[in-house]
């Protein structure tokens, strides 16, 4: 199967909007409707720096990835960070995933970053065994601390 990938559009809104709600679903995550028009809307404003891909097969859309770049003391460009990469479960293991991570490091290339980066759950093995392929697992670990 070859997928096209290529950036969002305004006229992606409808599948988009199900493959939004199948990556929600995945992560069992609820975002108010608000939320994920504010993200929308972001996704297409060019000032705002987060961008969308998507990869379409045969007409539909398949598979999205949002991304940005992160500012890095240590080098001039920033890095591009892949925020959400989703696949739909009818095409995954076709290599969607990979098509949409192959593109987003020619993106970082073309942008003068040192490299892609990305994070996911310890417990997705079946994405891990994708990121395996295509990339190396950090030494580093991620802490957070919620702010109230």
């Amino acid at each position: 199967m070859t997928a096209s990938i290529r950036p969002l559009t305004v006229s992606d809104r409808p599948e988009w909007d199900s493959l939004w709600a199948g990556y929600l679903e995945f992560y069992k995550t609820e975002l108010s409707d608000e939320q994920t028009d504010l993200t929308w809307q972001r996704l297409l404003d060019e000032d705002f720096g987060i961008h969308g891909l998507v990869a379409e097969v045969d007409g539909d859309l398949v598979g999205m990835a949002h991304f940005s770049f992160s500012l890095s003391t240590w080098n001039v460009a920033p890095d591009l960070y892949l925020e959400d990469l989703y696949v739909a479960s009818s095409v995954r293991g076709q290599g969607i995933g990979k098509a949409l991570i192959l593109r987003l490091a020619e993106i970082a290339a073309e942008t003068g970053s040192r490299k892609v980066w990305w994070e996911t759950q310890a417990h997705n093995e079946v994405a891990r065994r994708l990121y395996d392929s295509v990339g190396e697992l950090s030494e580093f670990v991620k802490y957070t601390r919620s702010v109230d």
